[in-house]
């Protein structure tokens, strides 16, 4: 799971409920300088992860001149979701991110969508649904089918432990089983804890599915006439670099490779990676 490197939002940012079509969902929205911004990025985290995974980028992408708003999707940490599997089918995760496209304001078209590990599987599924609604497209750290075979083992386990023990429990074996753990900063741990207990097991159990079955839709992403961008780390524990290269290689996308950073870029070296990000926005005008 992403480990924001910390927790206090940036005097740019505030936090809220944002209002859309299918319900209230929880961001961090920050905001340039400047009265009017360059353009507005749709920032989705991945599985077990949230808004405060994006956190240290706020700063760096508002200071750019770009209105940044990282969301919990439906069952994450502070966005509430039904007990009900079936409400967090990819279809009705990438609607959400289309009904969030939509209340963040603007003429359609205009926002630069980017999902993280499982949140990039989402974004390309709502960019497959409806590409007019987005200037961009980033995914990162997120491959072009399921993870690899050794994590699709552990997501299966994961799963199948959701389902038959309660969160707290869960939490705790987990904690046993992660070196890190014991080196983890209090502050973080608490919030890491506070988010696990806070998001939804059925949302964990279907998202985990997914990661485990996803097929490769690359082709088809590759006909959208919209601007791609692939990032990730050195190395990746869910999808091979290797395999991320030869997926952006057939998008025809930009590819950004983050010196020092794994599978989180965006919390483990979040000022390249927001100069990178950056850098392909600008090119598009």
């Amino acid at each position: 799971m992403s480990r924001p490197p910390f927790l206090a939002l940036p005097p740019c940012a505030r936090a809220y409920q944002l209002a859309t079509s299918r319900g209230e969902f929880a961001v961090h929205d920050a905001r340039p300088p400047a009265a009017e911004p360059r353009g507005t990025v749709l920032l989705l985290p991945g599985f077990t992860g949230s808004k405060e995974d994006f956190i240290a980028l706020l700063e760096p992408l508002a200071a750019a001149g770009y209105r940044a708003v990282a969301v919990d999707g439906r069952g994450q940490h502070e966005s509430a979701g039904p007990r009900d599997e079936s409400a967090y089918a990819q279809g009705e995760l990438a609607r959400d991110v289309l009904a969030q496209a939509a209340a963040l304001g603007g003429p359609p078209g205009t926002v630069h969508l980017l999902g993280h590990s499982l949140g990039g599987l989402v974004a390309r599924a709502a960019v497959l649904a409806e590409p007019a609604a987005f200037r961009s497209l980033t995914v990162m750290s997120s491959g072009p089918a399921a993870i690899s075979e050794s994590q699709q083992a552990r997501t299966r386990l994961l799963v199948q432990a959701l389902a038959a023990m309660d969160m707290e429990s869960v939490w705790q074996e987990m904690q046993r089983q992660d070196a890190e753990s014991e080196t983890t900063p209090a502050e973080l741990a608490e919030f890491l804890h506070r988010r696990w207990m806070r998001t939804v097991p059925e949302q964990l159990m279907a998202t985990g599915g997914q990661l485990t079955a996803e097929p490769d839709r690359t082709a088809e992403l590759a006909r959208v006439p919209l601007p791609k961008h692939v990032v990730s780390g050195t190395v990746d524990y869910a999808w091979p670099v290797p395999v991320i290269d030869a997926m952006a290689k057939e998008l025809s996308a930009v590819r950004t490779v983050v010196q020092g950073a794994g599978h989180s870029p965006n919390a483990e070296r979040p000022a390249a990676t927001a100069e990178a990000l950056v850098r392909f926005w600008e090119t598009l005008g």
